[in-house]
């Protein structure tokens, strides 16, 4: 069995999208329009409790890769 792949046949790319797929774009587009809006709100009308945001955001990536890192250490280690 030979499988070709055209340039044709990649999916909905560029203009070409339509129906369903056009939806989720003009969704993910309004949500990230409304996300920032709301950040700009935030940080007008409270400046400091943006700034404890931010930091809440921060510390939870770096959480995140401590744990990651500890997994991989884990592993590493012969997983025991």
């Amino acid at each position: 069995m030979k499988v070709t792949l055209t340039a044709g046949n990649r999916g909905p790319t560029g203009t070409d999208v339509t129906g369903e797929a056009a939806m989720a774009v003009n969704a993910k587009k309004i949500a990230v329009y409304v996300l920032v809006v709301f950040a700009l709100y935030v940080i007008i009308t409270d400046p400091s409790k943006a700034a404890d945001y931010v930091q809440i955001g921060f510390e939870g990536i770096s959480d995140a890769a401590k744990a990651i890192g500890d997994f991989m250490t884990w592993l590493a280690d012969g997983a025991q």
